[in-house]
């Protein structure tokens, strides 16, 4: 009896995140576990899932590292703006189509996270006015963008040039790490899980749109977070500023 009552449930769960009903039928009916299309399906779809919860909950550990060591030494104020923008244009441009909150509310999250890193960094560095004046005014622009009187076209071309802010912030926080010798507050637990997200993009970007530059921006953006990754293993031995007064 328990187990006619967890299948369906398994099934609805497998329909409903993973998979159509004629890959199911394909999968746990014929037992053909090397159909092509479906195994696409089904990868794309666990690529997709490991996008959203792996990039939602990325800046998560950089933040509880940074508030944990009372001080955000290394992470680069210019590369979290960038950052910011990147994430922005895309929310107020799901706004401006009139997106349901449930196709962008998750980056939403991320844009509270990544403001809230952006002050901490500021306030750490002893600049906390500044740090309250910059969520001010970004609220307001924000605020601001949503209007009607914003042509689309501008929000469009905000939302498409995000995936270069990605960029450009990745290279700037690499150019941070190397002059500094040491990544200072940077998690390596954000790093791989964004490493981990952009690595899933490439793949789900391949099955949606093949090799185009929509694609080949997410590998220049994967391959900065490799570099990134690779900094935190190269400079993990290295002094700190902070860790040398205190000691």
């Amino acid at each position: 009896m328990a187990e006619t009552e967890q299948m369906p449930f398994l099934k609805e769960f497998l329909l409903t995140f993973f998979m159509p009903e004629k890959c199911y039928d394909e999968f746990f009916l014929h037992f053909n576990f090397s159909h092509g299309p479906c195994l696409r399906i089904a990868l794309s779809k666990v690529m997709g899932l490991w996008i959203m919860v792996g990039t939602v909950f990325a800046q998560l550990p950089q933040i509880w590292k940074v508030l944990r060591a009372g001080r955000a030494e290394g992470l680069s104020l210019a590369s979290a703006v960038l950052s910011l923008y990147s994430i922005s244009g895309y929310v107020l441009y799901c706004i401006a189509q009139g997106f349901p909150i449930g196709a962008w509310g998750e980056s939403l999250f991320i844009l509270t996270q990544v403001m809230f890193l952006s002050f901490l960094i500021l306030h750490y560095n002893g600049q906390t006015v500044r740090g309250l004046l910059f969520l001010v005014v970004y609220s307001t622009l924000m605020y601001l963008l949503t209007s009607p009187l914003v042509p689309r076209k501008a929000l469009s071309l905000m939302q498409e040039s995000g995936v270069l802010a990605t960029i450009a912030s990745r290279l700037i926080q690499i150019g941070c790490n190397y002059l500094s010798k040491h990544t200072g507050q940077l998690s390596t637990v954000s790093l791989c899980l964004v490493l981990f997200g952009s690595l899933a993009r490439i793949f789900v970007s391949l099955q949606e749109t093949g090799h185009s530059l929509f694609t080949l921006t997410h590998v220049l953006a994967c391959l900065c977070s490799a570099v990134l990754v690779a900094q935190m293993f190269q400079y993990r031995n290295a002094a700190r500023p902070g860790k040398d007064k205190a000691e």
